[in-house]
């Protein structure tokens, strides 16, 4: 059969010219980070111009998988690809209504990634940057200003003033206007701070260099509110970089005071796995632990879930520089690649997701079956991560469409375990795990073949509505049928699904 490659969802920028902020129309130019003594000082300067060949395929630090090695295994089922639920260019949905759409413009051209909330604004990442949007009217998004600042995957969280962007592409120094590079000795990746106190006009303050760069990001304030530690995960170390050596068994732990972000540095650099981790295997796609692709926190509880490429993690923070590991788990039969974590409101559970294939291969297929590419729900039973089943959308996908468990969220409804939850081309589902060992898809909507190039990156509820950043057509926006949220919190004053807070 045909597989996708696994850096569809890598798409190449085009050229830019500096870092730009876009609103209402005006376009202004921001300077690279402000300095430490003047973090306040509003003066602009242009940037060099965007190399268009920021992201080529083997720059970019993706998740690794031999295709040949899994399409040998794949040949050895019995069923083929089947019909898909969806037709090509057909959309359907099930008690999910799409109330808009904002396409893809000006600057940001490149692949849609995650998204942070606060108040009335969303904050949606971009291989070229992140676009603010106003939600005073939610069901109709308006786009308030554009950062253009690249650097794959630009994954955002947000805290009070501060928003975190990550960056996981070697660079030839820290401004937004910087190229990429060859370069293996002189080279910039990790984190960009800005100040969103104004979002109309974010402020770019601060650069704070780590191992590996940082592939995703993940929030955990101090029990005052006035430090701000941020976990960042990198992965797949290489012995010709100065800054990612091998062994990358470890996260890199960078601190913010809250009201000095231009002070920022790395606090600590805690060691997960002091035995190496889970060492991989022939199989092709079952990847050997060197680090963590995403971490959620739940500071409320002291808790940290990792999911670490082969190992499923459990984490006490209650100390935020020094994150300890107290379970840890490991699926060698099903689970290629642990990709993100998501707790339940009491932290009795957590949902790992597998992104079999690194977002590029067709797994909802008939012949990847059930658990290949899903969703593992763990049940949290004495302070142990135990197994409790898989979930998978029940839909068959065509075989040229790129599906796999993706981003996703609780929707805050009291009494229930409810996740909503990209799944790429697959599109968006709406799934009950209240009973952990049988879950049961509720509310979905999907796009057939045809219509996006790559699909939903990040699907999440905040405060009545589901977000979603879509890899190629833009921001979409979506209703729930009240019989799934009817008593769904709609007050929360922030969401970082990275960074789960109780409702």
């Amino acid at each position: 059969m045909r597989l996708p490659r696994i850096t569809r969802h890598q798409a190449k920028a085009g050229a830019g010219a500096t870092m730009s902020l876009l609103l209402a129309g005006t376009v202004m130019t921001l300077s690279a980070p402000l300095a430490a003594a003047a973090p306040d000082d509003g003066s602009t300067v242009p940037e060099d111009a965007f190399n268009e060949d920021f992201f080529s395929e083997e720059e970019v630090s993706e998740e690794a998988f031999d295709e040949e090695e899994v399409s040998e295994r794949l040949n050895q089922l019995e069923s083929g690809p089947g019909e898909p639920d969806v037709g090509p260019g057909e959309v359907a949905s099930h008690n999910m209504e799409h109330l808009s759409n904002v396409p893809k413009n000006g600057l940001l051209q490149s692949t849609g990634s995650d998204i942070a909330f606060q108040g009335e604004y969303a904050y949606v990442g971009n291989y070229d940057g992140f676009t603010v949007y106003d939600l005073a009217d939610p069901a109709n998004p308006e786009q308030l200003v554009q950062v253009h600042c690249p650097g794959p995957q630009n994954d955002v969280s947000v805290y009070k003033d501060v928003l975190v962007l990550s960056v996981d592409a070697r660079m030839e120094d820290d401004t937004c206007g910087a190229d990429r590079t060859s370069d293996t000795e002189e080279y910039w990746e990790g984190l960009r701070i800005f100040d969103i106190s104004d979002p109309s006009s974010p402020e770019y303050v601060k650069a704070v260099e780590t191992k590996c760069g940082s592939h995703t990001n993940s929030l955990a304030p101090s029990k005052n509110g006035n430090m701000l530690y941020v976990y960042v995960s990198s992965y797949s170390p290489n012995p010709a970089l100065a800054n990612c050596q091998p062994p990358h068994d470890l996260i890199s732990v960078v601190q913010i005071p809250v009201n000095a972000p231009h002070a920022a540095k790395v606090a600590s650099e805690p060691v997960l796995f002091p035995d190496g981790g889970y060492e991989g295997d022939d199989r092709g796609g079952y990847t050997e632990t060197s680090g963590c692709h995403d971490i959620t926190t739940y500071i409320e509880h002291d808790l940290a879930a990792g999911a670490c490429m082969g190992d499923g993690i459990l984490m006490d923070i209650s100390d935020r520089k020094r994150p300890k590991v107290i379970s840890q788990v490991r699926d060698v039969e099903n689970f290629a690649f642990w990709h993100s974590a998501t707790f339940n409101n009491d932290a009795s559970k957590v949902v790992f997701t597998d992104e079999l294939g690194g977002g590029g291969w067709a797994t909802c297929t008939e012949e990847f079956g059930e658990t290949l590419g899903a969703n593992a729900i763990y049940d949290i039973v004495d302070g142990e991560l135990e197994f409790a089943s898989y979930y998978k959308i029940p839909r068959i996908n065509s075989e040229n469409e790129n599906c796999v468990a993706h981003n996703g969220s609780l929707i805050p409804v009291d009494g229930r375990d409810l996740m909503v939850q990209s799944w790429y081309q697959g599109g968006v589902s709406v799934f009950d795990f209240t009973d952990s060992a049988n879950p049961e898809e509720v509310a979905w909507f999907d796009r057939g073949e045809g219509i996006s190039d790559g699909g939903t990156w990040s699907s999440y509820y905040y405060n009545g509505y589901v977000y979603s950043s879509d890899l190629s057509i833009g921001f979409d926006t979506f209703q729930l049928d009240p019989s799934i949220d009817g008593d769904a919190r709609r007050d929360l004053p922030e969401l970082n699904p990275q960074g789960q807070e109780s409702f």
